[in-house]
This record gives structure tokens, C-alpha cells and sequence, in this order.
């Protein structure tokens, strides 16, 4: 990106090109507004965050410790909010640090329909639109802390103080945007594989580098934490990658990023019998999990579907809903096909959707993967869906059960009991709970670790505590205690709320635009002053 001294200097070459007619047009303004909005467009972010995905996952492949992670965020607002925290606790850096866009929060919070549940009906472009709302809120806290630098700067030379001066534009030179990539869910492409191509285009051109797709049916499409999942047959799931990767292509982001995930461990149903042309193809080994039953030419009834295999006439069990069900007890298998199929054919990252939390679960499966593909890496959803405490309790339960350690003193069933807080035990979950996402990255070739909802979840608790406050006993001190003054002792830059919503930043506008005329906002009248 140009310096500052070199935007100042290109700006004043066009005014001094343009003659008089330009005469009251600041170029240092212009360079400023220009630093400011330093992303034009969307496909500018697509190729620029796609650039930083690359990056980070050829370093996890030098070196396990330096995996990713992402919130999900249901609004442009929680995602600003966010990354200002980041640049806050973590010295101005957000490396290795995303955004994570869900199609469950989109379809519970985002719909024209109201709250829905994880079932793609609500609006297409409501992906896409949230995708633009993030980026709009992230470049508006670029734009908002390069002001406060501007202010900065000028009250540096208005004092005099060229030592400022000169770091401040060396602030300015090195600033550190919030724009970071985004993984954004198309869930299962929203119909056939030209419908997948023109969301993901939307989705593109509105910012999105990294796009997950899941091998669902659409018209079927359930969350992953839920039952009644129904997988394709792998050359469908796999138009639909092709389809996803044309639309990068074409857009010119050739780097753009395809998380491929299934939904096989928890899905026993199938819509479709894949075609096979020859034994042991895709399609054949797609079959080959079906639950079936073999049968002779006088047990067939009518509409009955056969699959010819190795000379046996086999029956699938097909239920009233018309799908055919897998073999139990096949997920694990299915999942390992599906993962190396979709590497093996464009994918570049995979996610496995599992019912908990087990580093050695997903190992496992990852150890499989990787004997096809050495470099797998995967996504994982740190899900809300778990139930983590319980979980991990139980997991150090049955691992000191089987060590011989006494456990008589727990209740493997009433683990997530209170009760237990302050125990050896829950003590020892607490810190695998911890030590999860290092664990799993080290241990289960996970790259990127991200938590799907959790900003669904913490503005419900929020909001229930100040409810429970302030339309209680402590009145207005709920509001005052349990919000305002933790967000002035923590620093949280939004207690200037007329500031995070771009007053100031209108107040230069108004200057640049009618100089001295400029009624401007920021007097000694405003009450943000109280703030300091």
C-alpha cells in the first residue's frame, strides 16, 4: 500500500493537473479519505483475505501450532466489534484470526420469514448480504482508527511535537486493518450446481475469500447437529465444488478457498443410487454402504430397485420417505471417502460434522485421510451444539476408569452436576477443555477452529442478565453496574457510541467539504465528552 507522504503527494499532483478549478481541494484529505477506504470493492477483500488463507495454511503445514480460529458473527456490528477487540488484547495483530459467517444464524436471525430453523429456507442473498455488512463494519473501524490518528497527527503539529509527528505517521504507514478473512456457509448450495455457481459469485464479489459447502441434499438440508440428514452421491456433491471453484475463477480470485464438509457420521439416509459404471468407481463405492438384502428374480415385488453386484441381485432397503438407509455403524468410513474424494477433486480444506468433541475421534479419521492426502487439513466446528463440560468430564472419567484410578467418588451420569465444580476431576476437564484446540491441532490435523454460534449466545446471556437487572430491584444501577461502567474500566471503545457509529469521521467530512462553515458535531456540548 503507498505510504502516507506518497498518497499527500500523488493527490496533490492531480489537483495541481486539474488547474484553479480545484484550488480548494486539501490533497492530504484526499490522501486521508483514500487511506481510509483502501478496499474498493469486494473482490478487492476476496483477493486479498485469500492471499492471507493461503499463507496461514501453508504455515500450519511447516508447523501445527500455527492454526487459525473464528467466531461466528451474526451481524456487521458483532464482527467489528470483534476485531477491535482483537487489535485491542493482542498488540494490533489479528493474524491467523478470522470471521466465521453461519448459515444457522443467518436462517435463525438474518431471514425476511423470521427465525427458521438450519434448513435453507430462508433467503439466498441473505448470505451474501451479511458477507458485505461484515466488510462494510470492518472497513468503517479501519476508517474510524485512521481518524483518530488524523486527529492525532494534527494536534501533533499544532503543538509543535515533530517526534509525534514522525510516529504517528508511522502509525498511519503500518496500520493494521480489520479486514480478515472470512469463511462464509453456503450451506448445500441452495439447489442444483448452476444455483451453487451464482450464489457463490454473490458471495465472491461481496468479499467472500473461503467458501463451505456441505454434501446434503438441498431440498433436505438439516443442521448438522440435528437427525434426518440425507448425503448425494459423490459426483453430485462434486459438480457442485467444480461449481464453486468456476465462480473464483471466473471473478479472478484463483486462489479463492473450498472447505468441503460432510455430514456422513450423522447422516444414515441417502436420496439417491449413485450411478456406477464399472466395479469399485465412485459410484460403486458410494453403494457398497447401502443397507441391503439380497434377493432371488421370484422375491421381487413391484417397484422394486436392484443393484447387480458381483453377480448378486441385491435389494437396498428403501423406508416410506422413499430414501435408502446406509449400513449402521459405516459413518466413519463414509466420512473418510467423502473427505479424500473432495480433496482428491478441488476441495481444499474439509470439515468433518461429528456429535462431540474427541480429539481421538477425529485423529482417526484424519490419520486415514492423510495416508491418500498427506497434507489434509481440516476445519472443525467448536459447536455450542456440544455440551462441553459433560463431555469432557465424562472423557476424563472413562480415561481414569480405565487407568484403574478410583472414580467411586463421581457419578458418570450427574458429571455436569455443580456439585463437582471445585473437583480433581472437573479440574482436569477444565484444562483439556483448554487445551482443546492446540491439542486438535496437533493431534487431528486441524487448521482452522471455530465456534459457530457463539455470539447468538452471548448476546441472549447478556441481554437476560441486564433484564433480570434493570427491570428489577437494581433499576437503572443494572444497567450502570453490569454494563457502562465495565465497558469505562475496560476499555471498550464503544461506551463512544456516537463516536463507533462515525461522528467524528463526519465531522472531518464536513471540514474537508465546507471548511470553516463545518457544523460540526464535536463541541464542548458533546456529552461523549464525560467519557474523556
Amino acid at each position: 500500500m503507498p505510504t502516507y507522504s506518497q498518497e499527500i503527494e500523488a493527490a496533490a499532483k492531480l489537483c495541481d493537473a486539474s488547474g484553479s478549478a480545484w484550488d480548494a481541494i486539501n490533497p492530504e484529505s484526499v490522501a486521508r479519505m483514500r487511506l481510509q477506504n483502501k478496499f474498493k470493492n469486494g473482490l478487492d477483500i476476496a483477493k486479498y483475505t485469500a492471499d492471507i488463507m493461503r499463507k496461514d495454511m501453508a504455515a500450519y503445514d511447516k508447523d501445527c501450532t500455527k492454526y487459525t480460529q473464528s467466531l461466528g458473527c451474526w451481524h456487521g456490528f458483532i464482527g467489528q466489534q470483534k476485531m477491535i477487540s482483537i487489535k485491542k488484547h493482542f498488540e494490533g495483530n489479528t493474524d491467523r484470526r478470522y470471521l466465521y459467517l453461519s448459515g444457522w444464524m443467518v436462517a435463525a436471525l438474518r431471514s425476511d420469514f423470521g427465525p427458521l430453523p438450519d434448513q435453507s429456507m430462508h433467503e439466498k442473498t441473505a448470505v451474501s448480504g451479511l458477507i458485505e455488512e461484515l466488510y462494510t463494519f470492518l472497513r468503517q473501524a479501519d476508517a474510524r482508527e485512521l481518524g483518530g490518528l488524523f486527529r492525532e497527527l494534527d494536534a501533533a503539529r499544532e503543538a509543535g511535537d515533530k517526534a509525534a509527528e514522525k510516529a504517528i505517521i508511522d502509525k498511519i504507514d503500518n496500520h493494521v486493518t480489520h479486514v480478515v478473512p472470512i469463511i462464509a456457509d453456503i450451506d448445500a448450495g441452495f439447489g442444483n450446481a448452476e444455483a451453487t455457481y451464482l450464489l457463490a459469485k454473490r458471495m465472491i464479489e461481496a468479499g467472500a475469500c473461503c467458501i463451505q459447502i456441505e454434501n446434503q441434499v438441498s431440498d433436505e438440508k438439516q443442521c448438522g447437529h440435528q437427525d434426518g440428514k440425507v448425503t448425494v452421491p459423490h459426483e453430485d456433491f462434486l459438480a457442485k465444488i467444480r461449481a464453486v471453484r468456476y465462480a473464483f475463477l471466473e471473478l479472478g480470485v484463483d486462489n479463492g478457498v473450498i472447505v468441503a464438509r460432510t455430514d456422513s457420521l450423522g447422516a444414515g439416509l441417502t436420496k439417491q443410487i449413485a450411478v456406477t459404471n464399472e466395479p469399485g468407481d465412485l459410484g460403486d463405492q458410494y453403494n457398497a454402504f447401502l443397507d441391503c438384502e439380497e434377493v432371488a428374480p421370484g422375491d421381487l415385488a413391484n417397484g422394486d430397485v436392484i443393484i447387480n453386484r458381483e453377480g448378486k441381485l441385491l435389494r437396498p432397503k428403501r423406508l416410506a420417505s422413499n430414501l435408502f438407509q446406509f449400513r449402521k455403524g459405516t459413518g466413519e468410513a463414509r466420512c473418510i471417502l467423502d473427505s479424500v474424494t473432495s480433496l482428491q477433486n478441488g476441495a481444499d480444506l474439509i470439515w468433518i460434522e461429528t456429535e462431540k468433541p474427541h480429539v481421538r475421534q477425529i485423529g482417526a479419521m484424519m490419520d486415514e485421510i492423510r495416508k491418500q492426502v498427506p497434507n489434509a487439513k481440516l476445519v472443525y466446528n467448536n459447536s455450542p451444539s456440544f455440551n462441553w463440560t459433560l463431555n469432557f468430564r465424562q472423557q476424563v472419567f472413562d480415561a481414569w476408569k480405565e487407568e484403574g484410578k478410583d472414580v467411586s467418588a463421581y457419578d458418570r451420569d450427574s458429571l455436569m452436576s455443580a456439585e463437582y465444580d471445585d473437583s480433581e476431576l472437573s479440574k482436569a476437564a477444565d484444562e483439556k477443555i483448554r487445551t482443546f484446540q492446540a491439542d486438535a491441532a496437533r493431534e487431528a490435523g486441524i487448521f482452522h477452529h471455530l465456534i459457530t454460534l457463539p455470539t447468538y449466545h452471548t448476546a441472549a446471556l447478556s441481554t437476560d442478565n441486564l433484564a433480570k437487572e434493570y427491570f428489577g430491584e437494581k433499576g437503572m444501577l443494572g444497567y450502570v453496574e453490569g454494563v457502562q461502567r465495565k465497558e469505562i474500566r475496560q476499555g471498550i471503545a464503544c461506551v463512544k457510541h456516537q463516536n463507533m457509529a462515525g461522528s467524528d469521521m463526519g465531522d472531518d467530512h464536513k471540514e474537508y467539504f465546507a471548511g470553516e462553515a463545518a457544523l460540526k458535531a464535536a463541541g464542548k456540548d458533546n456529552t461523549m465528552n464525560q467519557f474523556g
